[in-house]
């Protein structure tokens, strides 16, 4: 059986990011799954403009290089786990203006996250599932958050230690559900996409 192809997608730019020691946890966690096969996709390495074409691509083939770098390399995935940091209460703008940048590549295909945060980035994962609806993604009902006190002990920011082990025994049962989701949700979408 063919292996459903996930994205692992850094939501953020930012220097000081701690997007990565998530990321490559749930690399780590999901990398001998037997139906999943994830990719990271780092935000970084397509610097994209700010949104400025005259529409999206549903209407119109973009016409900056960079976003169609990018468009070309979402739409090779069968669905999508983005990494969320909460930003006043939202997503960071970076991961906002990459959704903007396509449209037709995230259609029809699920999306999960791996949240992180004092609140475990809960109001802007609900902002993101709100623009996947948007975008014809099928947004998934489980997710990992990393919240509250695990947060702080990881986050070498707020003093802890960058070791996702402290923390992980909290996360796997969350890991599990949203793989579990993820497969019989990229399963379903990519039968009807045929």
């Amino acid at each position: 059986m063919t292996k459903l192809r996930i994205a692992l997608v850094i939501g953020t730019t930012r220097a000081t990011r701690f997007a990565d020691i998530p990321a490559d946890w749930l690399l780590e966690q999901l990398k001998d799954h037997p139906e999943l096969s994830v990719e990271k996709v780092d935000l970084r390495d397509f610097n994209l403009p700010l949104f400025d074409e005259p529409a999206s691509n549903l209407w119109m083939p973009s016409s900056d290089p960079a976003a169609i770098a990018w468009q070309k390399k979402i739409g090779e995935f069968d669905g999508y786990i983005f990494t969320v940091a909460e930003y006043n209460r939202s997503i960071s703008g970076a991961l906002k203006n990459a959704l903007d940048q396509a449209y037709n590549e995230w259609n029809k295909k699920p999306m999960s996250a791996i949240a992180y945060g004092g609140t475990g980035a809960a109001r802007a994962l609900e902002h993101l599932r709100n623009m996947a609806v948007e975008l014809q993604m099928v947004p998934t009902r489980n997710a990992v958050h990393i919240a509250a006190g695990d947060f702080f002990k990881v986050h070498p920011g707020m003093g802890g230690s960058g070791n996702m082990a402290d923390v992980e025994e909290n996360l796997k049962g969350s890991v599990k559900a949203m793989a579990e989701d993820l497969v019989w949700w990229g399963k379903a979408t990519k039968a009807a996409r045929g």
